[in-house]
């Protein structure tokens, strides 16, 4: 699959591929929910399991238990609060994060005046991401975009500005790191730089402009933002004033987690869940 420009592109890819996953869809009560998962199911690429029921709690262990169980390839979330379902994916016969994994939000836009999917991380779950998680959100957006079509992801490390500052921004200080791991091929294929600002990053002509040399070249599949609050406006952002299309995920279990608000579209969560269903489960964890 070429470069993806949209997600129609990924529903077409899963339907060549006949790609269909199994999804335990906890509390699927809210209109939104049942409608994606009922678009999804009709154009082929999940196979759904409702799961529903009072005790809340019981319901979230049970969709951790039939993945841990070799009968679902996914999790969705419906009409039950993520600190519930959260707490099932962690703990619930010990979970399903494995050691040196963490549990991080992925998300993808596809922006009109952008002319390309873009990916980015991390809008929901992760405060301040130290150095060690940062590497973690670079090789799972780098894993995502692969699976979404993107041959070599280029990946931007994301700052207010070009410099590294190491005194009132500390975090860019391992910017440099990053990027020389994925020299060494540590991400898989895929480009890193940093730090570069949000227009740097995505628009050739700024880079121009201020003398920028980059690999990123203005053309960022994705970007690693340094906190959640600059990610989280970006997130907002986007969908309030550019009136862009998104999926969310979230990645480090052993399989995609489709957490989406529950204000969120029925278009949303079906984008959603065909990110989750391109990226599957992480291939350390099949058989």
């Amino acid at each position: 699959m070429e470069t993806t420009q949209d997600f129609d592109q990924v529903v077409m890819h899963l339907k060549s591929k006949c790609i269909k996953r199994r999804v335990a869809v906890v509390c699927p009560r809210d209109k939104s929910t049942q409608e994606a998962v009922e678009r999804a199911t009709r154009d082929g690429f999940i196979e759904a399991v409702m799961l529903d029921g009072d005790d809340l709690t019981s319901v979230a262990e049970q969709a951790v238990a039939m993945v841990q169980q070799g009968e679902a390839d996914m999790i969705m979330k419906g009409l039950i609060p993520s600190e519930i379902l959260l707490k099932a994916i962690l703990r619930y016969n010990g979970g399903l994060l494995s050691e040196g994994h963490l549990l991080t939000h992925t998300a993808c836009a596809n922006i009109p005046q952008y002319p390309k999917l873009l990916f980015y991380s991390d809008a929901a779950v992760i405060p301040f991401p130290t150095h060690e998680q940062r590497i973690q959100q670079v090789s799972y957006v780098a894993d995502l975009c692969r699976a979404m079509g993107v041959e070599e992801p280029k990946i931007a490390l994301i700052h207010c500005s070009e410099e590294v500052d190491e005194r009132h921004f500390p975090y860019t200080a391992g910017y440099a790191e990053i990027a020389e791991r994925a020299k060494r091929g540590e991400f898989g294929r895929c480009v890193v730089d940093g730090p570069l600002d949000l227009k740097t990053s995505c628009s050739a002509e700024s880079l121009k402009v201020k003398g920028i040399a980059s690999p990123i070249a203005g053309d960022a599949d994705a970007l690693i933002f340094p906190n959640i609050e600059a990610g989280n406006v970006f997130h907002k952002s986007i969908t309030l004033f550019n009136n862009a299309k998104l999926a969310s995920i979230l990645l480090g279990a052993s399989v995609p987690v489709v957490l989406t608000s529950r204000a969120d579209t029925a278009d949303t969560k079906y984008y959603s869940l065909a990110a989750a269903a391109a990226r599957g489960r992480r291939e350390s964890q099949r058989a």
